[in-house]
């Protein structure tokens, strides 16, 4: 093949992907513009056009209960937990009369305190301001922070596989100290008072530590007390951090009923008279797509996964969340 005609391809084909690229923000850009029009546009591109009648709302709680990251063309967040939309998408439910209650879908190990609590407060406030139901479905897990939301509902159901409990509260970090001194990094911190500095913790600073981690406990077990209509001394005696099995945590007391999926919304639509089950639609872009597939065929050296994992479970913050058998 001459010269000529191998520049020619690659020209026409630099063309073609720009083409693309251009088509893909374009396209994008009339999504956005249709969703304002037509629905309320939540966060993560997601959009609010429930049906003109009678619905049960289905409330995903997938992955990490965390802070929402900002959404990025580039970026797929779809299946993970969006704390914001999720906040938002509540609160819409409220203001819509034809919402008749919530199907909360709980596939979660838990997270942070923060946004846990928060969750479940407004599905609280969900219940009380419109007198609605709300039924939980637990799918692989819904631990720690997955299952204080999950008690805020008027329902508990689970599938027979289903892992949930591990009503806890954990605070973790490293100690790297040892490390450093190994590769001859020595540490240095200038500090206003002895317990600004953590990385060596002296025995004041754990029962500091201890003190708050008691605190969220207690919030915790008062929370499943109520739920579960259980006296806090019951909770205490199942919530030492553990998990159960389905079959377990039926016998405790801490869900109603294990059944499949499907049985579960056949009997939420006979008792409140609807088989009609809505939630909203999130919209990932063709470039987010490709740009995920070729992230993910990108190997990870040893240290960002070590990195990755301080940053997601070891961050020194208070965490309802259940540690897996590494």
């Amino acid at each position: 093949m001459k010269k000529k005609q191998i520049t020619g391809l690659l020209i026409a084909g630099l063309l073609f992907a720009a083409i693309g690229v251009i088509s893909v923000f374009t396209n994008a850009a009339a999504d956005k513009l249709m969703d304002k029009l037509s629905g309320e546009l939540l966060g993560s591109d997601m959009t609010f056009l429930p049906p003109e009648e009678d619905y049960i709302a289905v409330v995903d709680v997938k992955g990490t209960i965390s802070q929402q990251t900002s959404t990025s063309i580039l970026t797929d967040q779809g299946s993970s937990y969006q704390h914001d939309t999720t906040m938002e998408y509540i609160d819409e439910l409220m203001d819509d009369d034809n919402n008749k209650g919530i199907l909360l879908y709980v596939d979660s190990p838990g997270g942070a305190v923060y946004e846990s609590e928060e969750l479940y407060n407004k599905l609280m406030e969900y219940k009380k301001e419109t007198k609605r139901p709300i039924y939980t479905y637990m799918a692989h897990y819904a631990a720690s922070g997955g299952y204080m939301a999950s008690v805020a509902s008027d329902k508990i159901y689970a599938n027979q596989n289903t892992v949930t409990g591990s009503i806890g509260v954990i605070m973790s970090g490293y100690d790297l100290t040892g490390l450093y001194k190994k590769l001859g990094i020595r540490y240095v911190s200038i500090t206003s008072g002895k317990n600004k500095d953590s990385s060596r913790l002296t025995k004041e600073q754990q029962e500091i530590y201890q003190s708050q981690v008691d605190e969220c406990y207690e919030t915790f077990v008062s929370k499943v007390a109520k739920g579960r209509k259980m006296s806090e001394k019951q909770v205490k005696k199942l919530a030492d951090g553990r998990t159960y099995t389905a079959t377990q945590a039926k016998k405790n007391g801490l869900i109603d009923e294990i059944r499949s999926y499907d049985d579960m919304k056949n009997e939420m639509s006979k008792k409140l008279k609807t088989d009609e089950f809505y939630e909203p639609e999130s919209k990932v872009s063709l470039l987010s797509e490709l740009f995920a597939k070729a992230n993910a065929l990108v190997p990870k050296s040893e240290a960002q996964v070590l990195k990755e994992t301080a940053d997601d479970c070891e961050s020194g913050g208070l965490m309802y969340y259940a540690e897996g058998l590494q």
